[in-house]
């Protein structure tokens, strides 16, 4: 049986809607949440719109400061060619098309170069052609007619960082950003950019599909804004509420900029990995850390593999993992091609192209730890924000040839100080009935090397550490003891009596006594001993100084002065000493950077000059902003800085520094070695000065000399060094008028005749020559008689065959001497020799001015 229901009629007209309760009440919810949302929506919106403005009123990147490194000069007759010349005009800037660049540009011709500086070129207005006939220079005319010489546009080493981030950026427009660029980055980050309005919802739908089926993150569906505003105004938190906030910004910036400045934007603060200690930010600086050129001459593959490692710049390093790297930028090369922005073509020819980067050597190119020092410089002259907004480019003294040179020698160096420092450490173990080999833990021996012109103070080449991204300590301006490298401050004061009328005139002949000694000074006493407790009796001044002889020194600058030693050593910028017996082992502290100023005193004619690192500062409009002069001060008599020079010499010929020659650096050399609880070496040619130390950060001992760590270095830098053109010109040093080279007997340190034929020149103040002859000697012998039992001015042999390269000349491993009177061998007295002098390990007396120091 059928049942009808009567159900009520339901009015559907809106003012029945109205009355309904229900209606009303959802109504009521809507226009509350929708005020709520408004209110909450306008809110963000305000508060980040001025947020933007404010980001954005000023400059968006600081434009930093560009550090330049010095021109280099091609000169007639130097042997180059024309492609060398181009590479380094094009890392300087220049373009091979005529107005593509606005620093200059450059024309191969058959026969040479034409160069064209631009408008941006503030170094080398002139354009000039230079021509090559079988690869050297055979004219080059300018301007003004035929050129001795052409300055070339110096290269850029680096842009100044940013302190509180420890970033580096380079600042470019979007016309300078090349347009493979462009599309590369488009191709696997954001294909509908130039399309959408900040925030490309369909991606983000289906990112968040794929991340939901695989049950993790796998797609990223943030535009290019979006990354922007993310990385610019949130923090790295993931939350559905930054990410509402950063859409909210992303599509504020797309209504405030352009696309291309949005592109801009983004193409400056791009985090692209780490160089060093430094984060690499955006790809005109990425450009550079990775293949050092410009952005605008940045290759397909190469833009390819930048666009590709922003996904996980650490992860993609093309350093570390070269081939995640390399699978990345193919991926990008497959996005170009299926954007047509490159063709099959061009793809394929592209993924065929191995991986090319620069070298990660970032002290070899981006000379970190002299930045560092040029920075402070120009801090100490300039406010830090001029420095970060005003484009100032600064023209320093590096060169980057010798600077590789100097990164290169110090890895070589290092290497071997690592080998005899483990050997060190190497103990045998009797563990029952077997033998173990342990090597104790210890410190990194640390380095630093200083390189500078000594006639013009200009800082050349320096290296402050192993490695910047690990240490940003810089030991080229951190104060060590001395050691031997303070030396040769004590007999030039001596060699200063053949002028300054005192009693008894000294010289390289004078006579020493090399025997344990105790020195008073004060009411304390004072008790140098020489390395392995080895005395020599009486020996001359020359040979006390080349066998680096403690207990002769410090008998010399009793006799001389301690006051006048102190003076002199104060007066070349050594300004730690006390006049103490310890001064004269360099028991007191100096930089490298110090004693490379000091020893210009001995380089330069006597003349002290400051080290400089910046020649001039200019502003954007090449305007010269600031210049820097070294400062220059007559320390030395011209006479007595080039017989200590000659004396210096003998230091690399027969004495403590023979490992250099042979390392085979046979070039005109003087230099000393010292040795403290750390190892000095410092030397000079006639155009290249340079110090190397060797030592511990903890200050503990290397218990190794400066002959066998820090003088393989010098080495190793300088025959790099002389092998370059503008360092190639090594000559004999200059004699100064009031010099005089005699020839001496090598028996008895007297004017040699006939009779007596075995001889070696010495330089004299003239008037302080020996005035007696050999053949009046009255039976003394000179030093080489009773050392070798022969004469002996000579260099003494090479390491024997099968010997490391480190090996001292006639030395036994582990030979010692405990009874200081007891006779050697032949070979017995030469095996010191090469061994740079140390002293006992048990400390001498305080010095009596109450300093601590104490010579090791």
């Amino acid at each position: 049986m059928a049942i009808k229901l009567k159900l009520p009629k339901i009015n559907m007209t809106r003012k029945g809607l109205a009355r309904d309760p229900v209606v009303r009440i959802a109504l009521t919810v809507f226009v509350v949440l929708a005020t709520v949302a408004g209110g909450i929506f306008t809110y963000y919106y305000v508060h980040y719109d001025r947020i933007i403005d404010q980001r954005f009123k000023g400059p968006v990147f600081s434009n930093s400061a560009k550090i330049y490194a010095i021109p280099r000069a091609v000169r007639v007759g130097q042997r180059i060619d024309s492609k060398e010349i181009a590479a380094q005009l094009r890392r300087a800037g220049y373009s091979d098309k005529d107005g593509q660049s606005v620093m200059g540009s450059y024309r191969l011709l058959r026969d040479g170069i034409e160069i064209n500086p631009g408008p941006d070129s503030y170094h080398s207005p002139e354009p000039a052609s230079i021509h090559i006939q079988g690869g050297q220079v055979g004219s080059i005319t300018g301007k003004s007619g035929d050129l001795a010489a052409y300055e070339l546009e110096p290269q850029m080493i680096t842009a100044l960082f940013d302190a509180e981030q420890r970033s580096k950026r380079q600042v470019v427009k979007y016309d300078d950003i090349p347009k493979i660029m462009v599309d590369a980055v488009l191709a696997i980050e954001d294909r509908r950019f130039f399309e959408h309005s900040g925030v490309n919802f369909v991606r983000m739908a289906e990112a968040t599909w794929v991340d939901l089926t695989h049950q993790r993150h796998e797609q990223g569906g943030s535009t290019l804004t979006m990354q922007l505003s993310r990385g610019f105004f949130l923090t790295p938190q993931k939350t559905v509420k930054r990410k509402l906030v950063e859409m909210l910004i992303a599509m504020e910036l797309e209504q405030k900029f352009s696309k291309q400045q949005i592109f801009e934007f983004y193409a400056n603060w791009v985090d692209l990995g780490q160089r060093g200690s430094f984060a690499i930010s955006g790809f005109a600086e990425a450009s550079r850390a990775y293949f050092n050129k410009d952005l605008k001459d940045i290759t397909l593959p190469e833009a390819a593999l930048l666009a590709g490692i922003i996904q996980r710049p650490s992860y993609l390093s093309p350093y570390r993992h070269p081939e995640r790297a390399l699978e990345r930028r193919n991926l990008v090369l497959d996005g170009m091609l299926d954007t047509h922005a490159i063709t099959k073509a061009e793809a394929e020819k592209a993924k065929a192209t191995p991986l090319k980067l620069a070298p990660p050597n970032v002290e070899a190119s981006d000379a970190p730890y002299f930045v560092d020092l040029v920075r402070e410089t120009l801090i100490s002259k300039l406010d830090e924000r001029q420095m970060n907004d005003q484009s100032y480019r600064v023209y320093t003294t590096l060169d980057p040839d010798l600077q590789k040179a100097a990164a290169q020698a110090v890895e070589v160096g290092m290497k071997l100080v690592d080998e005899q420092v483990t050997k060190l450490r190497t103990k045998r173990i009797k563990v029952g009935k077997k033998v173990e080999t342990k090597v104790q833990p210890g410190p990194d021996a640390q380095v630093a090397l200083v390189a500078l012109d000594p006639h013009t103070g200009e800082v050349l080449a320096l290296v402050g550490g192993r490695n910047y991204g690990l240490s940003q300590l810089n030991h080229a301006v951190a104060k060590r003891p001395t050691g031997s490298v303070f030396k040769p401050f004590v007999y030039a004061a001596a060699m200063n009596t053949a002028l300054d009328g005192t009693n008894p005139v000294f010289t390289p002949a004078s006579t020493l006594e090399d025997q344990p000694t105790t020195f008073t000074y004060g009411d304390q006493i004072y008790e140098p001993r020489n390395y392995k407790e080895e005395y020599h009796g009486e020996v001359t001044a020359r040979y006390a100084l080349a066998l680096s002889l403690n207990n002769a020194t410090v008998k010399l600058a009793d006799q001389v002065g301690y006051d006048k030693v102190a003076d002199l050593a104060k007066a070349a910028g050594i300004t730690s000493v006390k006049a103490t017996p310890a001064m004269a082992l360099g028991a007191y502290d100096a930089t490298p950077l110090d004693m490379a100023a000091a020893y210009t005193v001995f380089a330069n004619a006597g003349v002290r000059i400051s080290p400089v690192m910046v020649n001039s500062v200019r502003n954007a409009n090449g305007d010269v902003v600031m210049d820097f002069t070294p400062e220059k001060r007559p320390v030395l008599d011209p006479r007595v800085a080039f017989v200590m020079t000659n004396m210096m010499e003998g230091v690399l010929n027969f004495g403590t520094a023979f490992p250099v020659r042979a390392r085979g650096f046979n070039a005109p050399a003087a230099g000393k070695t010292g040795s403290s609880h750390d190892g000095w070496f410092a030397g000079y040619t006639s155009n290249l000065l340079c110090i190397v130390w060797v030592g511990y950060d903890d200050y503990s001992d290397i218990r190794l000399s400066g002959a066998q760590t820090a003088a393989p270095i010098w080495a190793e830098f300088m025959k790099k060094a002389v092998a370059l053109p503008q360092y190639s010109d090594v000559k004999p040093f200059s004699q100064p008028v009031g010099i005089v080279d005699v020839q001496l007997d090598k028996l008895t340190n007297r004017l040699a005749t006939p009779s007596c034929p075995d001889t070696y020149t010495a330089a004299f103040i003239a008037g302080t020559e020996p005035n007696e002859t050999c053949d009046q000697s009255n039976g003394l012998r000179g030093f080489f008689s009773r050392v070798f039992g022969l004469g002996g001015d000579k260099a003494l042999p090479p390491p024997p065959p099968g010997a490391s390269p480190g090996a001292q000349p006639g030395s036994e491993a582990g030979a010692s001497s405990q009874d200081p009177k007891k006779k050697k061998g032949f070979f017995g007295k030469i095996a010191g020799i090469f061994k740079d002098d140390k002293s006992s390990n048990n400390p001498p007396p305080k010095p009596p001015d109450n300093s601590g120091n104490a010579p090791h």
